[in-house]
Order: C-alpha cells, then structure tokens, then sequence
C-alpha cells in the first residue's frame, strides 16, 4: 500500500495481494484515524461480502473468485473499545457484468485499487446493541 495525505484526506493505491480491510486498518493505525468516510474502486479477484439476517442477527457470507471490478466501495472507519472499526459496503461486477456485494469482510487485490479515506475531527464509538444484534454508532462518549 502507498498513500500521500491532502490536508484532511488520504488517497491510497494498493498493490496485487493486498487485502483492503487489513490495509486501512493499517492506515487507521498508522495514522492514529479514529473518524473517516472511505470510497473506492479497483480491481479484485477474492472477495467475501455477506448480509446481516435481522431475524437471527447473523451475518450470511458469500465468497466469489474471477475477474472483478470493484464498482462500489463506500463505508465509515469509527472506533470500536478504542481501535479501528471499518463499516464498508462493496459492490463488484464480473466479466459478464453481473454485480454482487453486501458487507465486506475481505477483499484480495488483482490489480490495483484507488481509494480515498477523507477523515473527520472528531471520534465515534461503537457499541454492541442487544436488541439488533450490531456494532452501532453511539454519541454517549
């Protein structure tokens, strides 16, 4: 991963292999970013995205492998217990130009990807709520 920071906002490349959640949490890390909003795009061909089920509050995952193009990523980087906390969303489309997504949980770079994390002053923290069954923003703290 290669980044450069632009005033409040880091525009970052990364590289084959490169998995996007573990490379902004790095960024997250490295940058001491506790409150951002995260797009994208680029290229993929291992990715896993899933849907949360509001009845059983579990999160169903599907994996796909090909040829992609990352149409869509778009999410909010917090603090959950004081560490980095992703939320992103993912939209991808294959050779034939079907699209799939949800939830992302991984994703491994085939080419590139370009994505900008424009940070926020400020901090949120998550906090797990029992009657959804998720991570949700809280402005207690």
């Amino acid at each position: 991963m290669e980044y450069r920071k632009f005033k409040d906002t880091f525009v970052l490349r990364l590289e084959p292999k490169e998995e996007i959640c573990e490379s902004l949490v790095a960024l997250a890390e490295a940058e001491h970013i506790t409150l951002a909003e995260i797009s994208g795009l680029g290229a993929v061909n291992d990715f896993t995205v899933g849907a949360f089920n509001t009845v059983t509050k579990q999160y169903l995952s599907n994996t796909f492998k090909g040829i992609y193009e990352i149409l869509s990523l778009t999410g909010t980087l917090t603090t959950k217990e004081g560490k980095p906390y992703l939320h992103v969303h993912f939209a991808a489309g294959d050779e034939q130009g079907h699209v799939v997504g949800g939830h992302l949980n991984r994703a491994t770079i085939s080419a590139t990807a370009e994505i900008i994390v424009r940070t926020i002053e400020g901090r949120v923290e998550r906090q797990f709520n029992d009657e959804i069954g998720l991570n949700l923003v809280s402005f207690e703290n």
